[in-house]
């Protein structure tokens, strides 16, 4: 429900189309939204631009805000060009890191037809973006026996056999993956194992 008014919130800001990825570790985010027009992804994704554009280079080397007119970066593929004729005339990129020791970023582009973004509208854009980016955290309140208990079931041990290795009870090792399951949001113990391994908790 929060991220759904978030998006209307951001499509008011932004009405030519956004991006967003949330807590990009070493390849992928925990979670994207691309409300950029179909077309323009389309042939973004034909084309192989992600890698050549000045605006994602921008974003993964950096962190604060700037308007894609302020990027001095090369264009050798004319992927601005381009993406004016699909409306996206003027932008702004957002990128902020984080103050932990995961290393994970949250960024934003954001587009308009019309003109360009004001001051309070990129500051109002930033701080929606550190709403999300602080909301998709990982828990830092799991313990390492948890988290070894997850490890272990993430490379396919029983019950019994985790319990055999850590010399417990199984009644303890389910204790463990309940508490991580509570901890991380999650409805089952493989859910639980995919999100710790998403945030690179194991």
């Amino acid at each position: 429900m929060q991220q759904a008014a978030e998006g209307r919130e951001f499509s008011a800001i932004a009405p030519a189309g956004y991006y967003i990825a949330l807590r990009v570790g070493f390849a992928f985010p925990i979670a994207e939204t691309n409300a950029l027009p179909e077309a323009w992804i389309d042939r973004y994704t034909q084309r192989g631009f992600m890698l050549f554009d000045p605006v994602m280079q921008w974003l993964y080397g950096n962190a604060g805000t700037i308007r894609w007119s302020e990027i001095a970066l090369p264009d050798p593929l004319g992927i601005l060009i381009e993406a004016a004729g699909h409306g996206l005339i003027y932008g702004a990129a957002i990128s902020c890191a984080s103050t932990g020791t995961e290393g994970q970023r949250s960024f934003g582009s954001f587009a308009r037809s019309d003109r360009e973004f004001t001051d309070d509208e990129i500051s109002l854009l930033g701080q929606k973006l550190r709403r999300l980016h602080e909301a998709t955290a990982p828990p830092t309140n799991l313990t390492e026996a948890e988290l070894e208990a997850l490890r272990m079931v993430r490379e396919g041990l029983l019950l019994k056999e985790i319990a055999g290795r850590l010399g417990v009870s199984e009644g303890a090792i389910k204790q463990r993956l309940k508490n991580a399951k509570l901890k991380l949001g999650a409805k089952t113990i493989s859910h639980g194992v995919s999100i710790a391994a998403r945030h690179g908790l194991i």
